[in-house]
């Protein structure tokens, strides 16, 4: 009796994690770039009370054996990088990836973080930075009196100089992909990190080596559904809540066994 009660306390403490993580997915559903999780779980271990396979003293041999199980724990929080809708915006800096790829970003420390979100700006220098000011990388900035910004599907951005008919170009955005993009660590601000899980990176020129391409004035929306996001919520309540009947009922158990009278 005592054993259901404790392995119905780890089912809802996995639901509990279960609603952080959509709850997290919920309010991302509007963050351009945003990946959603999904929790993982693996059940704990098992208490044989009976081995199968065993023989018994009249030769005979146990098919299935008890085995008592402990309940579930959390295994991981996966990352899904499947692809998020199209928005169209007409912002010149604005880029979306269409398949493989993340952009690079260069952080204050030096370091270099990877982010699918494409709300690139200009700082007052002309760089070309995110939302939070840190530069892409490679850097292109923006001369001055730019009345007009191209960006190639393949990365290749141009300017139109007022005064100048003719584009100039001024670089080359890169992409990079990982083996295992799951393996990244994310560190908010639609940012994530290297991890020795992930695999170092592969940079390159958008549309080569299997990297994706660019699209000028798109943003990649969340890959978030919210009828997905409502159903597996509903089904985590309704989890949470059986086990906590599971609990009531083992109370209810050690009750009636507590007063047994001889």
């Amino acid at each position: 009796m005592i054993r259901a009660l404790w392995t119905s306390a780890t089912g809802m403490m996995a639901q509990q994690v279960n609603l952080d993580v959509v709850a997290n997915n919920m309010a991302n559903v509007n963050t351009a770039g945003f990946k959603r999780d999904r929790a993982d779980f693996q059940d704990l271990m098992y208490q044989a009370l009976r081995l199968q396979g065993v023989t018994t003293e009249d030769g005979s041999q146990i098919p299935t054996g008890i085995n008592i199980g402990h309940g579930t724990v959390l295994a991981a929080v996966q990352k899904l990088f499947t692809q998020g809708n199209y928005e169209q915006t007409e912002n010149q800096l604005d880029l979306a990836i269409e398949g493989n790829g993340f952009l690079q970003v260069t952080l204050p420390s030096g370091d270099t973080a990877y982010t699918r979100a494409g709300t690139l700006k200009s700082d007052s220098q002309g760089r070309v930075v995110t939302s939070d000011g840190y530069p892409i990388t490679p850097n292109i900035t923006i001369p001055q009196s730019t009345t007009n910004i191209s960006i190639e599907t393949d990365g290749t951005v141009s300017a139109t100089v007022q005064g100048q008919s003719t584009p100039q170009q001024l670089g080359t955005i890169e992409l990079a992909t990982f083996s295992n993009p799951a393996g990244l660590r994310a560190m908010g601000k639609n940012l994530f990190l290297e991890t020795d899980a992930s695999g170092t990176p592969i940079t390159g020129k958008p549309g080569d080596n299997g990297l994706g391409t660019v699209l000028q004035g798109y943003l990649e929306s969340s890959n978030v559904s919210v009828v997905q996001e409502m159903v597996n919520m509903i089904v985590g309540q309704r989890a949470y809540e059986a086990n906590s009947k599971s609990i009531q009922a083992a109370d209810e158990m050690l009750r009636q066994a507590n007063n047994l009278r001889a």
